[in-house]
């Protein structure tokens, strides 16, 4: 059995970890968060320490290192705010547990070096959740590209669309420099699937950049992706808005839809065996789609309408 603490226990991901933890057999000895609801704790471990104060929370994760009568902690699971994320990769390492960080790793890639360099340092590793990667069709799909003998660029087009209300844009989420932007924050797991899928990217153009709504198209060594991302609830087609859906997430290949709306409910388990295994995502996994996302955020608008996504072209 291993031993977590868990960073942003009152957070919206928080409790896929906290399940996580539990349905491989672990415990979660201590949590953290500025904000004290989290009485999702009882479902899970009403035994955790809980705090509040960072300092109080690294503090008390020094003392098991150093003490016999407690065991000391072995991973640190990071839900926190993307702009923390590095700080808190760091603080997990250097107290001597590996860490496993909620995407994206880092906002901006020149930290990628920086985490490399901690975990050369203490010997301990960074494990970031790509858990779209451990979905049974998407592996299916991936295995089944990679087989094909002719292989030949494919059409895709991603279409994202999620309500958020007024409060998005107010908290840290709607601010750039604290979430990266729509493309790092929502964008992001959909751009390291289509990498993993499709090969790396060549180019890159953006077509769209609000703060509430993204569009561009990018090459990729086996796919030419039109990607579309909104949290406007404006965008959502008439049929979902009066039948009360909040999202729309799509994602075609030659015009056929990609299926994998099914099979999310155990991905973050499934990625939880994989990092006790030592078969977790690491820095280099995460890296293409944060480049990635870092070069759409600096792109000047592109007049090109070659590339457009449809809803642009309407």
């Amino acid at each position: 059995m291993k031993n977590f603490a868990l960073i942003g226990a009152a957070g919206f991901v928080a409790p896929r970890h906290m399940r996580a933890i539990r349905d491989t057999g672990n415990t979660l000895l201590a949590a953290l968060d500025p904000h004290d609801s989290v009485g999702i704790l009882d479902s899970h471990f009403p035994d955790a320490h809980f705090f509040t104060s960072f300092e109080r929370f690294e503090r008390h994760l020094e003392k098991l290192r150093f003490q016999d009568v407690e065991p000391p902690v072995d991973y640190v699971s990071i839900c926190s705010p993307n702009f923390l994320h590095d700080t808190h990769i760091r603080m997990a390492l250097h107290v001597g547990a590996d860490a496993i960080c909620e995407k994206p790793l880092v906002i901006n890639d020149w930290n990628l070096k920086s985490l490399e360099e901690v975990e050369a340092k203490t010997g301990h590793k960074v494990n970031t959740v790509l858990q779209l990667r451990l979905h049974p069709s998407l592996m299916a799909l991936k295995t089944q590209l990679e087989n094909q003998r002719n292989r030949e660029r494919q059409d895709i087009v991603l279409t994202y669309i999620t309500r958020r209300g007024q409060w998005y844009h107010t908290s840290w989420k709607g601010d750039e420099e604290k979430a990266g932007g729509l493309a790092m924050n929502i964008g992001i797991h959909f751009f390291d699937l289509l990498l993993w899928l499709f090969g790396a990217a060549e180019k890159s153009e953006v077509h769209l950049s609000q703060p509430d709504k993204m569009a561009g198209s990018v090459e990729l060594e086996w796919g030419r992706v039109r990607w579309y991302l909104s949290v406007d609830f404006n965008d959502l087609p008439t049929s979902y808005r009066e039948n009360g859906k909040y999202a729309l997430r799509s994602i075609t290949m030659n015009g056929e839809e990609l299926e994998f709306s099914e099979g999310f409910t155990d991905l973050h388990t499934r990625l939880y065996e994989q990092v006790l295994a030592g078969n977790g995502f690491g820095i280099e996994a995460a890296r293409p789609s944060i480049e990635l996302v870092q070069t759409i955020r600096q792109a000047e608008l592109s007049t090109n309408t070659t590339n457009m996504h449809p809803l642009l072209k309407r």
